[in-house]
């Protein structure tokens, strides 16, 4: 095992197949936004209840378990923690394809959640042991490319499949096909080797959350990264239905135009991130923590440009821009967390960040956009669900203003 783990090019498969398991992450995400449409009218569900599907019934079991299963990573094995995730996780996409009301559909989420909690903080972990920190940002910034790739192949697939078939064949082919994908993985992919302080210790989780109660930057850094998801997902979720109801997108329709804003927008948006943070991170340890903040101050108004756009080719070009900014903060936020924590605890630590940002932001993020959707239909009609999106954007300001709070506390509390 250690003569491949060192091999000069094995970090870069190793965050290929990373990428392609958090590629299918988001996949798995996505899928229902772009399908809330067909499962409303088939399954007679409210928006409030769709934004509990896309939020609360994936995030509640999401976030509690990332911590534990990523105690288990840091103690035994990432690799087959990500492993396992994967199998779990996609099978229980598949099982989504056989709901048949709310609650049974509700369930097999909750089952997703469960699965997805020990995909992402062991990846990190991985990732910080095989790239060197002046590399790291990139690297990270690599691996989150999944999120706009997922998300875009999760529109793109799961309205053409919809189209051809039905709703429910899309669960059904997308997490049949990452149960087939999770023993490749486990046969390409192997722990690096610990480094020597490591070998043999347990981390202790209680040593863990008492490092980080006390570094300021990790509370604000955590909370800004929550609010701001709040909207990240919360659009995610709803746009493919404020293209319908609003811009009289077809179902197929909407797909491709999501899929091209993700693609484009959060590619860009990711990468940059990434490369902006090791650049100017080697000077000032704080630029990590302000490039998302001006980001997000950005955003804000473009999306809510977008939105009231009365041309859906305006509304494009308005898009896309914001859908790069919106996520540029992962490369340079998921690294700043690793630099937090001695090596050993990277995993446990990604994860407490995790639990705090899904919890809030994935969680709420699109069953608050729901819940006002149908409370403000008797004024706003069918653009209802359009004017609550538009609202919920001032949650990316209140994420800038804590994100700007923790540049100098990062600068004090940043771990070599």
């Amino acid at each position: 095992m250690t003569g491949t783990t060192t091999r000069p090019r094995y970090p870069m498969l190793v965050l290929a197949m990373l990428l392609l398991i958090y590629t299918f992450n988001f996949l798995d995400r996505q899928i229902l936004g772009i399908l809330a449409q067909p499962i409303k009218a088939d399954l007679k569900l409210s928006d409030t209840q769709l934004g509990a599907l896309g939020g609360i019934a994936f995030a509640l079991l999401y976030s509690t378990l990332a911590i534990p299963l990523a105690l288990v990573a840091d103690r035994t094995s990432r690799s087959w923690v990500v492993t396992g995730s994967l199998a779990v996780w996609s099978g229980f996409t598949a099982l989504c394809g056989l709901a048949t009301g709310f609650w049974q559909l509700f369930a097999f989420r909750l089952g997703v959640g469960v699965g997805e909690a020990g995909g992402v903080a062991p990846s990190y972990a991985m990732i910080a042991d095989y790239f060197p920190p002046e590399r790291r940002a990139r690297a990270l910034a690599i691996y989150s490319l999944g999120i706009p790739i997922g998300l875009a192949g999760g529109a793109l697939l799961g309205g053409v499949i919809a189209s051809l078939v039905d709703w429910r064949w899309a669960f059904i082919v997308v997490g049949l096909a990452g149960v087939v994908l999770a023993p490749v993985f486990r046969l390409v992919v192997k722990d690096p080797p610990r480094p020597a302080s490591a070998a043999g210790e347990h981390v202790r989780v209680v040593a863990v959350f008492r490092l980080l109660a006390g570094k300021r930057s990790f509370w604000l850094m955590a909370f800004a990264a929550a609010f701001s998801s709040m909207c990240g997902y919360g659009l995610a979720f709803w746009i493919p239905s404020v293209l319908i109801r609003s811009f009289g997108f077809t179902l197929l329709g909407t797909s491709h135009y999501v899929a091209s804003l993700l693609l484009v927008g959060g590619t860009i948006g990711v990468f940059g991130g990434g490369w902006l943070a090791d650049r100017l991170g080697a000077r000032d340890r704080g630029a990590y923590a302000r490039l998302p903040a001006i980001a997000w101050v950005l955003t804000a108004p473009l999306f809510g440009a977008a939105l009231m756009s009365p041309s859906p080719v305006l509304a494009w070009f308005l898009f896309v821009v914001p859908n790069g900014l919106n996520i540029l903060w992962l490369g340079p936020v998921t690294t700043a967390v690793q630099h937090l924590v001695p090596a050993p605890m990277r995993a446990t630590a990604s994860a407490s960040f995790l639990f705090i940002n899904n919890l809030i932001g994935l969680g709420l993020g699109s069953w608050l956009m729901g819940r006002l959707s149908d409370a403000m239909k008797a004024a706003y009609g069918v653009d209802a669900l359009r004017f609550a999106t538009f609202y919920a954007l001032g949650f990316y300001l209140v994420a800038a203003a804590l994100m700007l709070g923790a540049v100098k506390a990062l600068r004090r509390d940043w771990v070599d």
